[in-house]
């Protein structure tokens, strides 16, 4: 009933969230003077805070255009090129790129938002990379008859775009798909695949939970499997695509997000109100922005998100030497020519300093030379993807890297 009520309450807060935009638009109709005097304009501004918070989101999309690299405006095209049901690969590449550039694989998090969140990042590496981008779908909109997507499919899927994009692949994976990338690309390091990637580069990602913990990690430690197996998995209902699925919805995955940093949030409501109230649009529409791609959230198969619950932060597998994929376990020592770069944000609330580290100690035979690590300092988890720090101080890193790394065809 868990999912049914909350589409129950959507479908209400949906309805008064229209209401709430036509009488912002009404008070803010230069034609009435209502919205000049008194009380007008706050009310005007509480009433567009309320419609944001609660308009009804879908999928968003991209919409990267074009990129300015060294002065110029370049276009930028965009095509989904593989389509699998629980996942596509989305190709940007702009104009006049050099036919040499690097090749990039971008690992989007399966972790209740859309590959939109990381749009910041194609941005950015696009203006010199030839990217791919992970896309995940809502599981909530997969057929039942598209079968269960686990843990061990997620690192299948990796492979199997790595083989389809074929040799000398960069790939950068963002938080959650640390661990599956790595185990990725120690299975095609052991299997000597032609198809494994040249680097590989995790930036905030759980591969050790125990070091430095955050409240993430608390929260999955504090309670048995079973705990989070009975009280967070839901039905998709039947007017949806993958109705019957059992899935992790992205709006629990969101509350617990918000309830993190709940004071946060509300402040920057409030700022977005004040700046309504006093006409700053530009800045109230900075927020909105961040907001939309915020709220708009998806769902995991459950089989997944359990999977990741046990391994990642219950057990921690992959440290210990104990994760295995389809029956077989996962030899780190195998990468052995994948260079590894991890960043970390010294800020990060989501993965602490130290967890991503981990990986550079458990590729033992890569030579050390392949092996850097950067601690991107006053950045918290978002920012060491999206914003002018991931622009300006950490990118460059990545892109040097990249290059220093490139094996030639």
């Amino acid at each position: 009933m868990l999912y049914q009520a909350y589409e129950f309450n959507r479908s209400l807060l949906s309805s008064a969230s229209n209401w709430a935009s036509i009488g912002a638009e009404l008070l803010n109709n230069p034609a009435l003077p209502m919205g000049y005097f008194g009380m007008g304009p706050m009310v005007a501004s509480a009433l567009q805070v309320f419609a944001h918070i609660y308009e009804d989101r879908g999928k968003p999309v991209f919409g990267i255009d074009s990129v300015e690299v060294e002065g110029k405006e370049y276009a930028v095209h965009e095509d989904v090129v593989f389509e699998k049901p629980f996942g596509s690969l989305r190709h940007f590449r702009r104009e006049g790129l050099p036919k040499d550039a690097p090749r990039l694989l971008i690992v989007a998090p399966m972790s209740g938002h859309y590959a939109t969140l990381l749009r910041g990042t194609v941005e950015r590496m696009v203006e010199n990379q030839n990217v791919w981008i992970t896309d995940w779908a809502d599981a909530k909109m997969v057929p039942l008859s598209a079968g269960r997507f686990d843990l061990d499919d997620y690192i299948d899927y990796l492979i199997e775009y790595l083989e389809f994009l074929g040799p000398g692949m960069h790939m950068l994976a963002v938080c959650q798909p640390a661990v599956p990338a790595f185990a990725a690309a120690a299975i095609m390091g052991k299997d000597k695949n032609p198809n494994r990637p040249a680097s590989l580069t995790m930036m905030g990602g759980p591969i050790d939970t125990r070091a430095s913990p955050t409240s993430v990690n608390d929260v999955a430690m504090e309670r048995p499997l079973s705990w989070f197996r009975n009280n967070v998995i839901a039905t998709v209902p039947l007017n949806h695509p993958g109705g019957g699925r059992k899935v992790y919805p992205g709006f629990l995955q969101l509350a617990g997000f918000i309830s993190m940093n709940f004071e946060n949030h509300l402040s920057s409501h409030y700022e977005m109100f004040k700046h309504l109230t006093m006409g700053d649009q530009e800045s109230a529409d900075a927020t909105k922005k961040f907001y939309d791609e915020y709220l708009s959230v998806c769902d995991m198969t459950a089989e997944f998100y359990l999977q990741t619950i046990e391994h990642v932060f219950q057990e921690h597998s992959l440290p210990k030497g104990e994760f295995v994929h389809r029956g077989t376990a996962i030899d780190p020592s195998a990468i052995h020519d994948t260079a590894l770069l991890a960043i970390e944000g010294e800020r990060d609330d989501i993965s602490g300093i130290g967890q991503t580290r981990a990986a550079l100690d458990l590729a033992e035979k890569l030579p050390v030379k392949m092996k850097k690590y950067h601690l991107a300092r006053d950045v918290g988890h978002y920012g060491i993807f999206n914003g002018s720090k991931w622009r300006g101080r950490i990118a460059p890193v990545l892109e040097e890297w990249i290059r220093a790394n490139s094996r030639k065809k």
